[in-house]
C-alpha cells in the first residue's frame, strides 16, 4: 500500500469512527486538499510527514469541535430522522404555523446583507412591528400601502403576523435570486403591475372598481386568499394542517379554509383545458422530502400578476421534531424573466384550525357595491 493510499485509508477509518458534523467534514476535506496541493512537489518522505501533520491537525480540530459542541456533539450521536407513517413515508402530519416578520423580499436598506446578527434581528423586529402597526398610521398622511386620505380598514387588534424573524435571521424569504429580490418583470408583467397598483390606489381613495361583484378581488369575495398557493405569510391565519393517507396528502389552509387533496401515484396532470382555483397538484417523494408540482391555474387567479401560466413546485421537509421546512419555486414566463425560490420554516403547534367562515356575514362586499352605487348617484350618473 502506497503512502497516499495509507493516509486516505486512515482518514476513511477516522471518518467512520467519528460522527461527523459539517465542521469535521470540512477539516478532513481541507487536509486532503493540502495533500493534493503538495503532491508532485515534494518527495514521498516529506509528503508523508506533511500528511501526518495534516491528519494530526484534523484530529486536533475535531477534538476542539467536540469540546465546543457540548452535549449536542456527543460521540456516536445519530442524526435526527423524521418519524414514519404506518406505510413507511415521513410523517409530516400536524398543524404548522408560518408566521414571521421576515419579508418576502430583502429590504433595499439591507441590500447585500444576507443575514442579520442577533442584535440586528432584535432591532429589525421592533422597528417592523412599529412600522406595520395600523393603530399608528395617520390616514390623513398615509403609510404602508395606504395613500394620504385613504382608508385603514382594520386596526391592530386583528393582526397576527408574528413577532420574530425566521430562525436563520435571513433578511428575506426569497433565497434565489441571491439578492433576495423578485426577478425583473417582463414587459407584460410590468404592465399588469402598473395597472394593479393604479387600481389599488383608487380603491384606497374610495373609488373602487365595483360595477359588479366580479370586479372585486377573489379574497374579498371569499374565494381564494393571495397566500394559498404558494403558501405565504399574511396578516393573520398563518396556519396549515397536513393530513396523510396511503397515496394521498391533504393540505388545509386556515385562510379562507382552502384545501388540496394531492395524489402521490404518479398520475399525469389534467388536460390544459381544465383550470382550477388552486391548480392541479401532483406529488411524489424525493427521499424524505414531499414534492408537489402544480399547474393548470384558472386565468382568474392573480398571484402577483401571474395566472394561467403559473407553475409552482413545493418541497416539504421535516427537519426537526417541531420544524417543517417549506420551499417553493415559482415560474411564470409571462410575468417574470426567470423563476424564483423562497424558503419558510414552519413550526408545529398544538392549536386547532377552526373554520374560516368568510362568506357568512360578509357585509364588506355588499357595502362596496352599495357605496359605488351611492357615488354614482351623487355624481349624477
Amino acid at each position: 500500500m502506497g503512502w497516499r493510499t495509507a493516509c486516505l485509508t486512515l482518514e476513511a477509518r477516522l471518518t467512520v469512527q467519528l460522527t461527523l458534523n459539517g465542521r469535521r467534514r470540512m477539516v478532513f476535506s481541507q487536509a486532503e486538499n493540502e495533500l493534493r496541493n503538495l503532491e508532485g512537489r515534494m518527495s514521498h518522505r516529506i509528503l508523508a510527514a506533511a500528511g501526518a501533520v495534516a491528519i494530526m491537525l484534523a484530529l486536533s480540530t475535531v477534538a476542539m469541535a467536540q469540546a465546543a459542541g457540548g452535549q449536542g456533539a456527543k460521540a456516536g450521536a445519530k442524526p435526527w430522522t423524521p418519524p414514519r407513517t404506518p406505510w413507511g413515508q415521513p410523517d409530516l402530519q400536524g398543524t404548522w404555523d408560518y408566521r414571521t416578520l421576515t419579508p418576502l423580499e430583502r429590504p433595499t436598506a439591507l441590500s447585500g446583507k444576507q443575514f442579520l446578527s442577533e442584535d440586528e434581528a432584535a432591532t429589525f423586529e421592533q422597528e417592523e412591528k412599529r412600522r406595520q402597526n395600523r393603530d399608528l398610521i395617520d390616514s390623513a398622511k398615509g403609510g404602508l400601502q395606504y395613500p394620504p386620505g385613504g382608508v385603514v380598514p382594520y386596526n391592530e387588534f386583528w393582526y397576527d403576523r408574528g413577532n420574530s424573524v425566521v430562525g436563520s435571521k435571513r433578511t428575506s424569504l426569497i433565497v434565489d435570486p441571491p439578492d433576495g429580490r423578485l426577478p425583473p418583470l417582463t414587459p407584460a408583467g410590468q404592465k399588469r403591475a402598473e395597472a394593479a397598483a393604479a387600481e389599488d390606489r383608487e380603491t384606497q381613495l374610495g373609488h373602487p372598481s365595483a360595477d359588479s361583484y366580479k370586479d372585486r378581488p377573489l379574497s374579498e369575495r371569499c374565494i381564494l386568499s393571495a397566500g394559498t398557493l404558494p403558501i405565504l405569510p399574511g396578516p393573520y391565519n398563518n396556519n396549515i394542517q397536513l393530513i396523510q393517507g396511503p397515496g394521498y396528502v391533504a393540505i388545509l389552509n386556515e385562510m379562507i379554509h382552502e384545501h388540496r387533496i394531492v395524489p402521490l401515484d404518479k398520475r399525469p396532470h389534467l388536460g390544459q383545458n381544465i383550470r382550477q382555483w388552486v391548480g392541479d397538484s401532483r406529488g411524489h417523494w424525493e427521499g424524505d422530502t414531499l414534492v408537489i408540482d402544480t399547474t393548470n391555474f384558472s386565468p382568474k387567479v392573480d398571484f402577483r400578476g401571474a395566472g394561467a401560466s403559473l407553475h409552482v413546485v413545493e418541497r416539504f421537509t421535516r427537519i426537526a421534531p417541531d420544524t417543517l421546512q417549506y420551499e417553493f419555486t415559482v415560474d411564470d414566463p409571462a410575468i417574470w424573466t426567470k423563476p424564483w425560490t423562497a424558503v419558510i420554516p414552519m413550526k408545529q403547534t398544538s392549536e386547532l384550525i377552526y373554520e374560516y367562515a368568510c362568506h357568512e356575514g360578509n357585509f364588506a362586499l355588499k357595502n362596496v357595491l352599495a357605496g359605488a352605487r351611492a357615488l354614482e348617484k351623487g355624481a349624477g350618473r
